[in-house]
């Protein structure tokens, strides 16, 4: 079995090449630094729509519109799917009809739209939205399956031929889970050109159907919850690629949304990189932990998309920022006189915070007239900085009511004497 879908991936590398971009694979010294090891990231980000999946969308449909007459095709995604097809059936000069859950985010619907696909919102699940598409499919406008067909899983398998192409003898590469069509792919891809290669697949928290599956007996089906890797927010695996799942992936371990978003902003800060959550899972893995390897190992993070909603980008980074301790909402309750408030900022400002924000309320019904409570939000070195602040603060005398770190754990309070 394996061996037929390696020369499928073959097929597929050189089919699609004038049509998608060998993405390039970055060696990150920052990443090697924090974990022992030779980290790469394969960047699909960079890739024609922002992700890899043109790579299978583009694949199957050059099989189906050779000599066919083919005039369009529909499918169903939360957005990266979609706009894989949408490019792809562009490129092929073919029509494009998606079916987006209703939680799908407006930047890749728009996206998708953009690409000149038809798109449609339907159904609370992508498998509702799976099971629409299909009901409309028929024979001039087939079904393209996000990943569960052979052909989308041979596309996604170039990624594999292309790490191999520039990093000869991979140790670890570790990709993230969805469906399963990109881990089975690169999978195959690398097993068959590099044997003791170990594939790590990654799952977000609340969507661990491919592990609960690959350790059981079933194929499991889950609820399906909200996480913020919705590229890979799917219930269950595809009947094609659990068997590559159970028998080529060698570990998928779990991430929780706090480790992604932590991910993201590595990417960002360290690297430059925009990457969606689901993209963000790999370097998470590593980061957090999850699995092991010897020292000095040649690991590769299969970055896998970058369409992220540029509104959750926002607030991902704020949260992971106060998680780290450097944006942090102070509160004190000061007197409601000339000269208070800028006391406060001046302590602020000779211990180096940096004031980003200043807000009050004046319907605080819990203070006296005199009184108010005013909200700053700082930006801070870590949680040592937030600390030396809060002290220096306490030895003026005036009151500190609250820390909030806005990540919605418990909030600290401190009061000084006065």
């Amino acid at each position: 079995m394996a061996d037929n879908l390696f020369q499928e991936i073959r097929s597929a590398g050189v089919a699609i090449a004038p049509y998608v971009i060998k993405t390039p694979l970055i060696y990150s010294s920052t990443f090697s630094r924090i974990t022992d090891a030779h980290v790469y990231l394969k960047l699909e980000t960079l890739q024609k729509a922002g992700s890899f999946k043109i790579r299978g969308a583009m694949n199957k449909i050059l099989i189906h519109s050779k000599g066919t007459g083919l005039t369009g095709v529909i499918t169903a995604s939360a957005g990266n799917h979609a706009q894989g097809v949408s490019v792809a059936a562009q490129a092929a000069g073919i029509s494009a009809t998606v079916i987006m859950p209703l939680w799908s985010s407006l930047s890749k619907q728009e996206a998708s739209r953009g690409y000149g696909a038809d798109v449609h919102l339907y159904g609370q699940t992508l498998e509702e939205s799976m099971n629409r598409a299909m009901e409309l499919a028929n024979e001039e406008m087939p079904y393209v399956h996000p990943f569960d067909d052979p052909e989308i899983i041979a596309g996604q398998g170039t990624i594999g031929l292309e790490i191999c192409d520039d990093l000869p003898s991979p140790d670890i590469i570790v990709v993230p889970v969805g469906g399963g069509g990109l881990v089975s792919g690169i999978s195959v891809a690398v097993k068959n050109q590099v044997p003791s290669c170990k594939i790590i697949g990654v799952q977000a928290e609340a969507c661990p159907f491919a592990y609960l599956s690959k350790y059981g007996n079933d194929r499991v089906s889950i609820k399906n919850e909200w996480t913020l890797a919705d590229g890979i927010r799917v219930t269950r695996p595809g009947t094609c690629t659990l068997p590559y799942i159970r028998e080529m992936v060698d570990k998928i371990v779990l991430v929780d949304d706090g480790e992604i978003s932590d991910a993201m902003l590595w990417l960002l800060e360290r690297k430059k990189i925009v990457a969606e959550g689901a993209g963000a899972t790999p370097l998470a893995a590593l980061l957090s932990g999850k699995f092991s390897y010897p020292k000095g190992s040649r690991i590769v993070l299969v970055i896998s998309g970058g369409n992220v909603d540029s509104h959750q980008l926002s607030r991902v980074m704020r949260q992971a920022l106060a998680r780290e301790g450097r944006l942090v909402r102070l509160s004190f309750v000061i007197e409601d006189q000339p000269g208070s408030l800028a006391e406060v900022l001046a302590i602020i400002a000779r211990e180096g915070g940096n004031i980003l924000k200043i807000s009050h309320s004046e319907w605080d019904t819990d203070l006296p007239v005199q009184e108010k409570r005013i909200w700053i939000e700082i930006e801070t070195r870590g949680h040592s900085h937030i600390t030396a602040i809060k002290k220096a603060t306490e030895r003026t005398g005036i009151q500190l009511s609250e820390i909030s770190r806005e990540t919605g754990d418990r909030a600290h309070s401190w009061k000084s004497s006065r």
